[in-house]
């Protein structure tokens, strides 16, 4: 019997890394430009989809030829002057490979992983990273369907925990359905936000690294990331609309509770980033890197096109 589910997850997990390589983006034509690729101030940091490589421009100025690097990856993130790299991973059986890097993207250290990549995160200081992987499914669309694995790692203390599904959360029994996703660290390096999915419902989770610990903040939250100050958190809410990204993208205060919905109405399935206290950013698939004000005014505006994964490098 244990043999036959061995078997039934490396099927269902293979059929999960199929579906999401048959969504690789299409080759396309984009202005580049000689130089190197580093970690400096300033620096819009992405993916480029015709190469899956990370490249950047300047964020003064965003329509810039991009300069592309050697370095692969489906996500990529930047802090603390270090980069996190969530790659595939090389084999016959679908696997992810958790990359630190340096300012000049070499690498530093690798952290094996099973599933498929989806999510990176660094805290603001670089000491804290944390990564998701769907081991079954590929997509959030629907409750039930899909099964994550995130992992916190301490870079100080070298404390890894591969999978943070232990976590005790307050006033829930801990069940076999639970996932959680999407890591966002606070100043502290010890408190994080994450998405909680459990009884086909999503919650916004406020963890504590060190206990192991969370408590419940709001319903209905995902893929949050928490701004530079600490204040709000952006995280996309469920509303009716498009079956396949059925979302959209709010803002938190999380002093008065209050959430202002933002601009941009079309289906994010996304874990934004800050560009600073006033502006997200975020992947739209096919549609590039775009850009919104936090506060729901103004109207979306596109900052690179044949991008996703977007990070800004700070100091």
């Amino acid at each position: 019997m244990r043999i036959l589910i061995v078997i039934a997850a490396v099927i269902a997990l293979g059929a999960g890394a199929t579906a999401y390589a048959l969504r690789a983006p299409e080759q396309v034509s984009v202005a580049t430009e000689a130089g190197p690729v580093e970690l400096t101030s300033g620096r819009l940091m992405f993916v480029d989809d015709a190469s899956g490589r990370v490249a950047s421009v300047p964020l003064s100025d965003t329509s810039r030829p991009r300069r592309v690097s050697s370095l692969s990856c489906k996500r990529f993130y930047t802090a603390g002057g270090q980069g996190l790299c969530l790659a595939d991973a090389s084999g016959p059986l679908p696997g992810s490979t958790a990359v630190f890097v340096d300012r000049g993207l070499q690498e530093r250290r690798r952290v094996e992983v099973a599933g498929v990549p989806n999510r990176a995160k660094l805290s603001a200081d670089g000491r804290m990273a944390s990564w998701t992987t769907f081991v079954t499914g590929d997509s959030y669309a629907q409750a039930g369907t899909f099964s994550t694995r995130t992992a916190i790692f301490d870079q100080q203390t070298e404390v890894y925990a591969s999978n943070i599904e232990g976590t005790h959360v307050e006033g829930m029994k801990t069940v076999n359905d639970m996932n959680f996703w999407g890591v966002t660290f606070a100043s502290d390096d010890r408190t994080y936000y994450a998405t909680l999915s459990t009884a086909g419902k999503t919650y916004l989770i406020q963890g504590d690294a060190v206990h192991e610990s969370a408590k419940t903040v709001r319903e209905n939250a995902e893929c949050p990331s928490l701004s530079p100050d600490g204040k709000r958190v952006a995280f996309k809410k469920r509303v009716p609309g498009d079956g396949a990204r059925p979302w959209r993208q709010h803002v938190l205060d999380l002093t008065t509770m209050v959430e202002t919905p933002l601009a941009e109405t079309r289906g994010i399935d996304d874990q934004v980033v800050w560009l600073d206290n006033d502006t997200i950013a975020y992947g739209l698939p096919g549609e590039g890197i775009w850009a919104v004000q936090a506060n729901g005014e103004g109207a979306p505006r596109q900052l690179v096109p044949h991008a996703s994964s977007p990070s800004v490098v700070v100091g």
